[in-house]
């Protein structure tokens, strides 16, 4: 039984997505559905109380009704979610949807034990989920694509050759990695630039793989891994690089940030900082704070100058791969989807839905412009050993040269 509030709910809920082309439906088949185009997809809600919650606060409770089988939904999911994406950007909310959408999507803080509560939750839960979906690297970011049609696994190598020459690495020089992930760009940079690297991560799994890749690869002489805090890095380095970290970090600690930084660079050093970003300042989706990426929060290039500014680094280069990353992201949703059967034997259904769920979001959310990928270049204010014009970026002599040294 469909009640007047029901229907009542279903024409707000409509116009709180902007009157998308989309088609919803509630349990009985009521219905609300664009009059002047054929629908994109259609969203089955299988309950009042899916119906409330929603109403409640579609960020967070969308999320989770997905995942639960709450809503049933046909057509393509980052077509639907791409249309959600821009029609919520323009409808308006009440001041309590303000409040509660702003409330519940507060981001967990990143203390040193907070973070590696909130790593561990995502990052921890098995390397053999990952290498399911990922390249045969496990790069868990950005890629670079020279051109769209290039393979991911080609477009994470030239990732790393891209942050490498933006570096101005030299071979015997010293390299920081804050956030390593499972290694890759450490042992890269070793492998192809003849630097040393100090790497440190605070994720068990990720720091136990790449030990032992260094160990397989025979770079464990030029690369250490360290699980270790960002906060506890210690040395003189001649390049600092972070590729995936700064969204863990939490604005209010960017200051402290840019002081370990300072700390750790040689007056003449370089760094480069690879993270997603927003436009304009607003906190993480709150169902992919509380389900997926706890204490995550993508800042803003101003947001950004808070590491920079109070330590008097000079700010070279930014970079925006906002499309970049919809490509990669979408190459991994493939390789996702072709083995969910795994996946679901690993974990369970829901767990499908919901990574599923936020893959395809996080496509969209780059597609429609909700996120951008910055890739920013620093030095020290003071030094003057800094690259004259952009030209080292294209060039690929650098690395050739190294090999003939090897």
């Amino acid at each position: 039984m469909v009640s007047m509030l029901d229907r009542w709910l279903l024409k707000i809920l409509y116009r709180l997505i902007g009157e998308a082309p989309i088609r919803i439906s509630l349990w009985n088949a009521v219905q609300v559905m664009p009059k002047h185009t054929m629908p994109v997809a259609h969203v089955r809600i299988r309950s009042r109380a899916a119906l409330f919650r929603l109403m409640i606060n579609p960020e967070l409770y969308f999320g989770d009704a997905y995942s639960n089988g709450d809503i049933q939904l046909t057509g393509d999911l980052v077509t639907f979610l791409e249309y959600i994406y821009r029609g919520m950007a323009r409808s308006k909310r009440n001041w309590l949807q303000k409040l509660i959408i702003h409330w519940q999507a507060r981001p967990r803080h990143n203390s040193l034990k907070g973070s590696k509560e909130n790593i561990h939750q995502h990052y921890d839960i098995g390397n053999k989920f990952y290498s399911l979906w990922l390249d045969n690297k496990m790069l868990y970011t950005c890629a670079y694509y020279p051109s769209p049609e290039e393979p991911l696994e080609q477009a994470q190598e030239e990732k790393m050759h891209h942050i490498a020459r933006k570096l101005l690495l030299k071979p015997g020089e010293t390299v920081v990695e804050a956030g390593c992930g499972w290694g890759s760009l450490a042992l890269h940079l070793a492998k192809h630039y003849g630097v040393k690297v100090h790497a440190y991560n605070i994720s068990h799994q990720q720091i136990l793989h790449a030990r032992q890749r260094a160990k397989e690869e025979g770079l464990d002489n030029l690369v250490t891994f360290i699980e270790d805090d960002y906060r506890n890095i210690q040395g003189k380095f001649d390049a600092f690089v972070s590729v995936g970290m700064l969204e863990h970090v939490g604005v209010n600690n960017y200051e402290e940030l840019g002081a370990v930084i300072k700390r750790c660079l040689k007056e003449d050093g370089r760094g480069l900082i690879h993270s997603i970003g927003r436009n304009q300042p607003e906190r993480m989706n709150a169902w992919i704070q509380r389900r997926i990426f706890p204490g995550a929060y993508p800042p803003t290039l101003r947001e950004a100058m808070d590491i920079f500014e109070p330590v008097n680094f000079s700010v070279l280069d930014v970079e925006n791969l906002r499309l970049h990353y919809a490509l990669t992201l979408r190459h991994w949703l493939e390789r996702f989807e072709e083995n969910t059967d795994q996946v679901a034997e690993m974990f369970d259904e829901e767990f499908v839905r919901a990574w599923r769920l936020y893959l395809a979001g996080s496509v969209a959310a780059f597609s429609t412009g909700t996120m951008q990928l910055y890739q920013i270049v620093f030095a020290p204010g003071t030094s003057n050993q800094v690259p004259w014009t952009r030209d080292h970026v294209y060039r690929k002599e650098e690395e050739a040269e190294w090999k003939k040294v090897m």
